[in-house]
């Protein structure tokens, strides 16, 4: 299910369907995440865990060890998102991929992400040089997805860390090719390996010239 910002933000994006589309996720796809909330924890006498992908159950006080409960998490979260979303760090090649992607394909930029922080999400990008349209989303990614990918003709491909919004893909648009790209090992190792992906890669020197060769088949 789409939610209605969601859907207002779909409805308002104009494409070319005569080009192939890129679809690209962003924590931890162009832009350094967990790096920049382990900091943002520290200060706050919590700590992150990389014992699977998930936030909850891995954010534990850093001083007694016990585990943070759902409404903290959240809490956390969500500061982090209001506080530091403006300030995130390029992860290497992410912007100059992503500049050469555009000059052949649609690119958006999906990301899953509070909606109250989608103008700090847009800023910046645009102080990398990424000047794409950005739909921030909520739950899974796959209708989204769906949506966008039936506005070309041309192919589609979707990037993003998360197995949950890569699985979701799969079961909604299963003709888009998709890319697994997981740069922190940390978190990689527990996550599965996936027949249906087109790639799966931890850097972007690696996934660039795949993702040139899918978009211009």
């Amino acid at each position: 299910m789409i939610s209605d910002t969601t859907r207002d933000q779909l409805a308002d994006l104009k494409l070319a369907n005569d080009l192939p589309l890129l679809i690209c996720d962003v924590d931890e796809v162009v832009v350094h995440f967990t790096r920049s909330f382990e900091v943002f924890l520290a200060n706050r006498e919590a700590r992150l865990e990389a014992t699977s992908l998930a936030l909850s159950g891995n954010i534990k006080n850093k001083i007694t060890g016990e585990e943070l409960d759902q409404s903290k998490v959240a809490e956390l979260v969500d500061d982090f998102f209001r506080e530091q979303t403006r300030h995130l760090l390029p992860i290497e090649g992410a912007v100059a991929a992503l500049q050469d992607f555009g000059k052949i394909a649609n690119v958006v930029m999906l990301t899953n992400l509070p909606h109250f922080a989608r103008n700090d999400r847009i800023s910046n990008l645009l102080d990398l040089g990424l000047t794409y349209p950005v739909i921030t989303n909520s739950g899974p990614k796959g209708p989204a997805i769906k949506n966008l990918a039936a506005r070309t003709k041309g192919p589609v491909v979707f990037v993003d860390d998360s197995p949950h919004f890569i699985s979701s893909a799969y079961e909604h648009a299963s003709h888009v090719h998709l890319i697994h790209f997981l740069q922190d090992e940390r978190f990689a190792i527990h996550t599965p390996h996936f027949d249906f992906v087109s790639l799966r890669a931890a850097a972007w020197d690696h996934a660039k010239p795949h993702i040139e060769m899918l978009l211009q088949a």
